[in-house]
């Protein structure tokens, strides 16, 4: 899918966030710090970390600076409010750099952390993706600690079986 407009852009992408809130409401607050196994992300790593790479690495190089991510631990915020308040605040930043570009601005070509020059559509479809990948985490890692997860698109798949059934 190539992304030609910022004025489509930005209802996709605020549909995608949605998504990513409705699970994120579920989070036990006291279950921040819990990782699968010690030196992996924990839930609260991994909301930090689509914060923060959507700001300070995908919304910089978009902008055309190099990006300043530098990772995703408890210094950046920590305590159920401080993450969830991170969350929304590198996202609304993030946003209005995204808002600010024309729709001739997503063929200008940025270089990405690896060094790869590409369209700048193509490295806002990476940060969809991206963002997407860390949430299906999020619903695993919830799902191990026993949280009822919401269902993506407004039923479980168990219920659209059911459906079948008549």
């Amino acid at each position: 899918m190539e992304i030609t407009t910022v004025t489509t852009f930005i209802p996709y992408y605020d549909k995608i966030r949605e998504r990513t809130k409705r699970l994120l409401a579920v989070v036990p607050p006291d279950s921040l710090d819990w990782a699968y196994m010690p030196g992996k992300f924990t839930i609260g790593d991994e909301i930090r970390h689509i914060a923060a790479i959507e700001r300070y690495m995908f919304a910089e190089t978009i902008a055309g600076r190099p990006s300043s991510y530098s990772g995703c631990g408890k210094a950046l915020a920590d305590g159920y409010e401080a993450v969830m308040a991170y969350f929304d605040e590198k996202h609304e930043e993030s946003m209005a750099i995204f808002r600010a570009l024309s729709d001739e601005d997503l063929q200008r070509k940025c270089t990405t952390p690896g060094n790869a020059t590409m369209p700048i559509w193509k490295w806002m479809r990476a940060m969809v993706e991206h963002e997407i990948h860390h949430r299906a985490q999020l619903y695993i890692y919830l799902n191990m600690i026993g949280v009822k997860t919401p269902p993506m698109f407004g039923l479980s798949a168990e219920e659209v079986a059911g459906y079948g059934k008549g």
